[in-house]
């Protein structure tokens, strides 16, 4: 039986960026990136603060102010047809692929959430946004049905609540069903554990792969933690002064790192073994 249409092939990827460069008021902060996601894949992009990763993930989305200018290509593919080239998309079409194709959940959630307003509310605002003719009782199904799938507890009764009344890992869990409740093909990942003590962030990663497993998502894991992305990352691309300086899979960065950088980066991550009197090497 010939395979459908819609189903990506397995040569091409969701996503390749060509030559990203990006620049504030004239000064050039991301230096001609390049970099590719299959599907299915989770890539790390890791860095120090400053390095380029954040802006390298608004401007996939387009999210970037007015003072900034963009330029090569962002390849983006979600159904295996012809890629479409983001940055040369209307912005109408390219609203049409935020939070429905491409979602984006951030290292702290009270700034994605409405403090007034109830956590039901927001879920269902993204799913209306592509889908405004839903019905009530529908809406109200797919809310309760993303709240089980990121293991909210007793969505029946906290569907009504406020983001102050949850943890900081349950406010995380509300953003990830409010990212994946239209079932996007790709989630950029923002530093999403950084806010989160050591047993939540090991929670929330734990969550992540599930949900990449049961959806075939593609993730750009982007952190400076180098631990976390060890423990999520397929492929890893390590940025410094807004250039990739090495990228490869998970385990040739993490055991035999060819950039001064990137061995920089793995020796100052303190481990298990470190002495606790030993200083821990700079970056």
């Amino acid at each position: 039986m010939n395979p459908s249409e819609n189903e990506p092939t397995a040569i091409q990827n969701l996503l390749s960026v060509r030559d990203l460069r990006i620049a504030f008021s004239g000064r050039e902060c991301v230096h001609g990136i390049s970099f590719d996601l299959a599907h299915g894949e989770t890539l790390g992009l890791v860095g120090e603060s400053g390095s380029g990763k954040s802006a390298t993930s608004l401007g996939l989305l387009r999210l970037l102010p007015p003072s900034a200018s963009v330029g090569g290509s962002i390849a983006f593919a979600p159904t295996g047809k012809e890629p479409e080239d983001l940055l040369h998309l209307s912005e109408e079409a390219m609203r049409r692929h935020r939070s429905r194709s491409i979602a984006m959940i951030f290292q702290e959630p009270m700034t994605a959430l409405n403090p007034v307003m109830k956590i039901g509310q927001q879920i269902a605002e993204a799913l209306l946004a592509h889908a405004p003719r839903t019905s009530r009782r529908e809406v109200r199904e797919r809310v309760l049905e993303a709240m089980r799938e990121v293991a909210l507890p007793d969505p029946e009764r906290r569907i009504d609540d406020y983001p102050h009344q949850f943890s900081g890992g349950q406010r995380q869990r509300i953003v990830i069903a409010m990212a994946l409740i239209n079932k996007p093909r790709l989630l950029i990942a923002d530093e999403p554990t950084t806010a989160l003590d050591v047993t939540v962030q090991a929670q929330i990663i734990a969550l992540l792969k599930r949900l990449r497993a049961e959806h075939n998502l593609s993730m750009l894991f982007i952190s400076h933690d180098l631990t976390v992305v060890s423990q999520v990352a397929d492929r890893v691309a390590v940025m410094q002064h807004g250039a990739i300086v090495e990228q490869g899979s998970a385990t040739q960065i993490f055991t035999h790192p060819q950039h001064a950088y990137t061995r920089s980066l793995l020796a100052s991550a303190p481990s298990m073994t470190t002495p606790r009197d030993r200083p821990l090497a700079t970056v």
